[in-house]
């Protein structure tokens, strides 16, 4: 009964149609059937001289059900926790179709992001490697994927991006909030979704508010729907809808490009460049040809859009969560931020990049928001050959999966590891092997700087205006981290003089 609920859950949440999930339902059961007549899958089959120990779970299915389960409860760490008791921080499993090794080991998940590219290549479900396509940086290797991340990440972090995208973040969050009123109740999560959104847009293309922002926005909330589904085309199933959607958008960034060229061919190249965009027009080989194909630029814009729709707002929105449930530090940053404010009015001085993120609890509070949040909770990897990492051997075709979360939840690593503590990172360096909230090696997240600026201005700009209760919300971790309401909260305008 608990594998048939199991399995009800997980194709209910892959289908669109209840009718679809109980056709499949009953075509899985019948395969379950089949397969319960053999053997279940025992704790060392498939076991190699220096294989990590482990269960492979049931033939086909392996430990994906429980995994999935786990994913959707209160604690989905609890799936590596059980794991990690019986056979150590470094286990085997079978894990959404694939045998894999699961690294909850620090330095093991060090090594293999930090090797990607020549021992290990990104590994992701079909319907994602279907939907981001094949010239997407998530799935490029090698000299290419080197130079778009080298390219899109220098320019996120140079000075003349800085500046502007400062004024721009400001601009943004603080035309959202014009239209709070007092005892409005405020959605968050859907407050930094958009403003998230908007900001990226202009990073990336030089696209202000308008019918092509709107249209966009509407194409990537259909397009990103299908990320985690069915690997199945058909006419009405989500990955259809989903693929739809992205050569819509392409179409879009295609004119994009073409009034980009346009306006080049009558004036010079910008420079320095105003966006993304036009930092990949402009790069050239050795024959002065164009470096990146059109349908690369296109697949990239599209795929960098997702931080705006997740990563980002979600980081604002835990934020905002964790500092309700935690009034002394949310007390400590208010008055952190209100003592920048009332300086920076005295000296008639807007503030800048450096002054957000100079802030030194602010900045506490956003790492120990994203190791408490763990909006990324892992990356999975594919061996290209057999490789021994501290003693545990991974065979050559198997993934592996480096689960971020419980090394941010490890006791061993962290005291009181389920406290939101920001106090706990001044005396400790947030950089090192365990803290990883954005990947590691070549893949390290580019936008890592503005993220924290994002943030920074968010928290300054809601704390320095606005008090608030929240409702009762909680966080759902699977398939990606969000509030399950959406963290409603009622606002109440601040009379500055009270500070």
């Amino acid at each position: 009964m608990e594998l048939s609920r199991n399995l009800l859950n997980l194709l209910s949440f892959y289908c669109e149609y209840d009718h679809i999930a109980n056709i499949i339902f009953i075509c899985m059961v019948g395969i379950v059937g089949i397969i319960l007549v053999w053997s279940r899958g025992g704790k060392h089959r498939g076991n190699r001289t220096g294989l990590p120990l482990g269960s492979m779970g049931w033939p086909f299915i392996g430990e994906t059900l429980e995994f999935i389960s786990c994913g959707y409860s209160s604690r989905p760490e609890s799936f590596m926790d059980k794991r990690r008791k019986l056979y150590g921080k470094v286990f085997k499993s079978h894990l959404l179709g694939s045998p894999t090794i699961v690294s909850t080991d620090p330095e093991v998940s060090r090594v293999v992001l930090q090797n990607d590219g020549r021992i290990f290549v990104p590994s992701y479900p079909k319907s994602l490697n279907e939907l981001m396509g094949k010239s997407s940086i998530l799935m490029l290797s090698g000299n290419l994927q080197k130079k778009l991340h080298g390219l899109i990440g220098g320019f996120l972090k140079s000075p003349q991006l800085k500046e502007q995208i400062t004024v721009d973040i400001e601009k943004y969050i603080l035309s959202s909030m014009t239209n709070w009123k007092n005892d409005q109740l405020v959605y968050i999560q859907d407050e930094t979704k958009n403003i998230a959104f908007h900001v990226l847009l202009k990073a990336l293309m030089s696209l202000s508010h308008g019918n092509d922002m709107e249209y966009l926005k509407q194409e990537f909330r259909k397009f990103i729907s299908g990320l985690v589904s069915l690997p199945v085309k058909l006419p009405g199933t989500r990955l259809y809808n989903s693929l739809q959607a992205k050569t819509r958008m392409v179409k879009m960034v295609q004119r994009i490009i073409e009034e980009k060229r346009a306006s080049y061919a009558t004036c010079t190249y910008p420079s320095p460049p105003k966006d993304v965009l036009d930092v990949l027009l402009q790069e050239t080989n050795d024959l002065a040809e164009q470096y990146f194909p059109i349908d690369v630029i296109c697949d990239n814009m599209i795929d960098l859009m997702i931080p705006g729709e997740d990563s980002v707002p979600m980081l604002m929105t835990l934020a905002v969560k964790f500092l309700t449930d935690c009034p002394l530090a949310l007390q400590q940053l208010r008055e952190e931020n209100m003592k920048l404010k009332k300086a920076k009015e005295q000296e008639k001085e807007k503030l800048t990049w450096s002054d957000y993120t100079s802030l030194p609890f602010t900045q506490n509070v956003i790492t120990e928001t994203l190791r408490m949040g763990n909006i990324i909770t892992g990356v999975m990897r594919k061996a290209l050959h057999d490789v021994e990492i501290k003693g545990h051997f991974i065979p050559k075709g198997w993934c592996v999966f480096t689960y971020f979360r419980s090394i941010h939840l490890d006791k061993d690593f962290y005291e009181c590891p389920y406290k939101f503590n920001p106090w706990r990172w001044q005396e400790k360096d947030p950089i090192g092997s365990n803290f990883i909230p954005f990947g590691g090696g070549q893949r390290l997240c580019p936008g890592i700087d503005m993220a924290r600026l994002e943030a920074s201005i968010f928290l300054h700009q809601l704390v320095t205006q606005y008090s608030w209760e929240a409702e009762d919300d909680s966080i759902v971790s699977f398939p990606t981290v969000q509030m399950k309401k959406r963290m409603p909260i009622r606002i109440k305008k601040i009379i500055t003089s009270q500070f």
